[in-house]
């Protein structure tokens, strides 16, 4: 019997979904916001996720709904979860991962380690945070953020007066997150696979380098990580998959701060960027993976095939031409180099493919994935 799994929106994720699910003799359908998206080629359906009879129709005939983003409405959700159609994740993680304040009051429920908060309706609160944070903090919007984007750091109240205006334009009240500013050395990221019936799988903790709010490379797993940083990393990464009831993937972003210490920065329920690199260096690749678990079939080994793996993004592309232009002189280059690319124009700043390289040095790895992406910019 086919196994049939919808996922909703059409981004890359839901593209690099499509060849595991070919692999596994799954049929993998997309509900993609509109045509000639990233995964276009499994698109079975165009239309607005925000739309209950829109998604409910989609999800008639598949075993399961699962994701390429988090964006999709809660009371769309509830209508998906009346009708019986399985979900995953389901409505309760996917409304934590939604909202930043909803997260940080979870987070600390369940006792996971993470920067001071607060709440803040108004200047003067926000203000009273600064005060007692040195003066300096971040700010961000709840909801809709992403890639550097509703995410400020500020040093005076007023820095933040247009998000004040809008949350009392909205009218229903609200408010934006304020969060100490970390000392932090470095980036990192921890992968967790949950099913159903409750196996976890946990990826190798990695170092994520971040470039103007943006991801630019993972390194796999991360170099001078002890025995300490990646015990503690899996079990904070084990603690909130089973914490949270997430089925599918779970990507916790973490600060290592500069005394040692690791704190959650944010938390997706999906195959995420800072995974990309186990598509060609993990004996299982998040987006097998996370196939596997909504379906509640048994978990891959997530265990890494050479000691490195390095992925760069592609950022912007080329400015004149289409990316694929690039492509046989990078493959001539670099024949090491596995090359990713998602069907979207070239636009400065935007996430349009990745290079993965993966071997035994971690310098010489480093340098192929990096001289490789670099033919896809000018």
């Amino acid at each position: 019997m086919t196994l049939r799994i919808g996922v909703v929106g059409g981004g890359q994720l839901a593209r690099m979904m499509i060849a595991p699910a070919t692999e596994l003799g799954i049929e993998l359908r997309v509900l993609a916001e509109e045509p000639g998206m990233s995964a276009s080629l499994a698109a079975s359906a165009v239309g607005d996720y925000h739309d209950a009879e829109t998604v409910l129709a989609f999800a008639r005939d598949v075993d399961v709904i699962t994701f390429d983003h988090e964006h999709v409405p809660q009371d769309v959700l509830a209508s998906l979860h009346g009708a019986g159609v399985r979900v995953h994740p389901g409505p309760g993680a996917l409304a934590i991962a939604q909202d930043k304040l909803v997260m940080r009051a979870r987070l600390e429920e369940l006792g996971m380690p993470q920067p001071d908060w607060a709440a803040v309706s108004t200047p003067e609160e926000l203000q009273v945070f600064l005060d007692a944070h040195g003066g300096r903090a971040v700010v961000k919007t709840p909801r809709g953020g992403y890639d550097g984007k509703g995410v400020r750091v500020v040093s005076a109240a007023t820095e933040a007066d247009d998000w004040f205006a809008a949350l009392a334009e909205d009218a229903r009240g609200g408010a934006l997150l304020a969060e100490e500013l970390v000392d932090f050395s470095r980036e990192l990221a921890q992968q967790v696979a949950r099913r159903p019936s409750g196996e976890m799988r946990a990826y190798p903790v990695v170092e994520t380098v971040q470039r103007g709010g943006v991801c630019a490379e993972v390194i796999a797993p991360a170099p001078h990580a002890g025995e300490r940083v990646r015990s503690v990393a899996e079990e904070i990464g084990l603690a909130i998959a089973e914490g949270l009831g997430v089925t599918g993937m779970l990507a916790v972003e973490l600060f290592e701060t500069t005394d040692e210490r690791l704190l959650i920065n944010e938390l997706a329920m999906r195959p995420h960027n800072s995974g990309h690199w186990s598509q060609d260096g993990a004996v299982t690749g998040q987006f097998e993976q996370h196939l596997r678990a909504v379906l509640d079939l048994p978990l891959g080994d997530p265990a890494p095939r050479e000691p490195w793996t390095v992925m760069v993004n592609i950022l912007g592309g080329p400015t004149e031409g289409p990316l694929e232009a690039r492509i046989p002189a990078a493959l001539a280059s670099h024949p090491s180099a596995k090359v990713h690319t998602y069907g979207k124009a070239p636009r400065p700043g935007r996430k349009v493919g990745h290079v993965n390289v993966a071997g035994a040095d971690l310098d010489d790895v480093a340098y192929e994935a990096r001289a490789a992406a670099s033919l896809f910019l000018d």
